[in-house]
């Protein structure tokens, strides 16, 4: 192959009880890319469309996890790439790290593989430095892998993929308002009690059991953040009003995709899902505030090629 045209899908991070180490790719929603070898070394940025983002190599968290991947690789040519954005930088659902997958995803197609996932989310998370100061995996992960991932370690990076519950769907807001992560994570504590260590640690061993045995009252029991929500949760308006609405409509449990403005939850069934929808969409409809609301399937796959 010369050209792949591949599917990059967004992603939420945390997922409430799982900062930094926990993820899971949408089925629904994402950016769309182009790559396709040079005989030029290098990674051209060729095409952007759908947001004003820097067309310089190092500039782009694409260009930048390609040449991450490209230093490794046993390759003399370069590769070109075209952009078309659906995820709105700045929305907490892994605008960068669609991008920083895509790109890295699509060259190792185009090399025949030789690459393992892993060693993948290793190059990603060198745009998700670029993005956000910060080189952290819990969206390029799942959305390399697909489905929900948890970061066990990142000295050295152990990503474990986690099964999905065939039910679970997520639905997500996103007020149009723009929070970047480095931003976010500025204003994040340091140092938290025992005490909220042990219920977070709790929740985050809940949330993985009850994946793994299809158990949904218990993923909802586990959607609890007690160390990072509360601090992040100021910033996006309307934020309690909607996760109540959401639990009242009948989701599992609710809270900030990644570092906000975005909301998601997650709910048994399309039928609850789009409950829940309707429900964040009443309240965010009297405040003046665009939005964007998103209903998906948990994705079984990460980047995938497409027609």
């Amino acid at each position: 192959m010369e050209e792949v045209h591949i599917f990059c899908p967004a992603t939420i991070a945390n997922v409430s009880c799982g900062f930094d180490v926990l993820g899971l790719a949408l089925d629904s929603v994402g950016d769309t890319m182009i790559v396709r070898k040079t005989e030029e070394p290098g990674i051209k940025i060729s095409k952007i469309t759908g947001q004003d983002l820097p067309l310089t190599t190092e500039k782009n968290v694409a260009g930048v996890a390609g040449l991450a991947l490209l230093e490794k690789a046993n390759y003399k040519g370069g590769f070109e790439i075209e952009i078309h954005k659906k995820i709105k930088p700045g929305s907490g659902i892994g605008s960068s790290a669609a991008s920083s997958a895509g790109a890295v995803a699509g060259m190792n197609m185009l090399l025949g593989n030789p690459f393992t996932l892993s060693e993948l989310v290793t190059f990603a998370m060198q745009g998700e430095k670029l993005a956000s100061n910060v080189a952290h995996a819990d969206n390029v992960a799942p959305a390399l892998f697909g489905g929900f991932t948890l970061v066990r370690s990142y000295e050295p990076l152990d990503v474990i993929p986690i099964p999905t519950p065939t039910a679970l769907y997520a639905t997500v807001i996103h007020p149009q308002i723009e929070i970047k992560t480095a931003d976010s994570r500025k204003i994040l504590k340091n140092t938290f009690s025992l005490t909220q260590g042990i219920k977070q640690w709790g929740n985050v061993g809940g949330l993985v059991a009850g994946l793994f045995t299809n158990d949904y009252e218990l993923i909802g029991r586990s959607l609890e953040d007690h160390i990072i929500e509360p601090i992040r949760s100021i910033l996006i308006p309307e934020f309690a009003n909607v996760t109540q609405a959401a639990k009242k409509a009948g989701a599992l449990g609710a809270g900030i995709s990644g570092s906000g403005p975005s909301i998601f939850a997650l709910s048994e069934g399309e039928q609850i899902a789009k409950k829940v929808a309707d429900a964040m969409r009443k309240i965010y409809s009297s405040t003046g505030i665009d939005f964007d609301i998103h209903v998906s399937k948990i994705a079984t796959k990460g980047v995938r090629t497409i027609a």
